[in-house]
């Protein structure tokens, strides 16, 4: 399989993932993450997002695992200012990321792409959909134009589900537009437990892989399906998930940079999955 053009070396992608803010010092407060890391500790669903964990994780004890796997800092007494990522963690889970999306890929299991982050990250998935399409993996999208109600800060709402270059979003319902690349910012798992269970009702195939964020990642995860993801340093679930076996990889990086910033990932993990467009 040839090399995706314009190939970022290890070296290149490390100085833009600091320089991008991916990596290095983020924008994610250390106040934020450490609210986290309590409200998933204290079994808060909206920081569970889907995860059921099996062990009675403290909030020192997630603290400890974020230190761990993403480099933030171990020390409770820091409790200010901006978080951290180690960008070699981050590379090393890329590299974890594009190993197991290259084993569906030339196996040609059918893949779920979805995420809670559609104004950011519907590029980067995009690409990943459109490089298994191409190898004759099918792209999954049960359920599109369902209803969806998830509880939110401002009370119960309905969405819908959609999907944009094979990447599933909710929208805001009834305002439905196909093919738009706009959606709503969620970590709720309900979608996921939605398009899953539209999959298993209609006969048709099951994911080898789901590929996502935030509830895509733990929701699918928890139903025993390999699922894999980006996470923030104030996203805890995806790495308790990772660490307890139900999240395949969980990928350490800010996943609220500008859109483009994620290109050069895009290429990266093509290029390590062997992948071509």
């Amino acid at each position: 399989m040839r090399q995706h053009r314009s190939v970022v070396g290890v070296g290149g992608l490390r100085a833009h993932l600091v320089g991008a803010g991916l990596a290095g010092k983020v924008a994610t407060s250390r106040e934020s993450s450490l609210r986290s890391y309590r409200l998933f500790a204290a079994r808060d669903p909206r920081f569970l997002i889907g995860l059921d964990p099996e062990l009675a994780w403290r909030q020192r004890d997630v603290l400890g695992l974020m230190a761990e796997r993403c480099g933030v800092s171990a020390d409770p007494g820091c409790t200010s200012g901006q978080d951290v990522i180690d960008p070699g963690r981050t590379l090393a889970a890329l590299d974890r990321f594009a190993e197991r999306l290259g084993a569906v890929a030339h196996s040609g299991g059918p893949v779920l792409f979805g995420t809670g982050h559609p104004h950011r990250l519907i590029g980067f998935y995009g690409a990943l959909a459109d490089a298994l399409s191409a190898m004759g993996c099918e792209v999954l999208t049960p359920a599109m134009g369902r209803r969806v109600d998830i509880t939110t800060r401002f009370g119960l709402r309905t969405y819908n589900l959609d999907y944009v270059r094979g990447v599933a979003v909710v929208r805001e319902a009834p305002a439905l537009r196909p093919g738009c690349a706009t959606g709503v910012h969620t970590h709720s798992p309900l979608p996921v437990r939605r398009v899953l269970a539209a999959a298993a009702d209609g006969g048709g195939p099951l994911p080898e892989l789901v590929v996502g964020d935030h509830g895509w990642v733990c929701g699918a995860g928890q139903l025993g399906f390999e699922a894999i993801g980006l996470a923030d340093t104030d996203d805890p679930a995806l790495f308790v998930g990772e660490a307890e076996g139900q999240v395949s990889v969980a990928v350490p990086l800010d996943d609220g940079v500008r859109s483009g910033y994620y290109r050069p990932l895009t290429r990266y993990v093509l290029n390590r999955a062997c992948l071509s467009q």
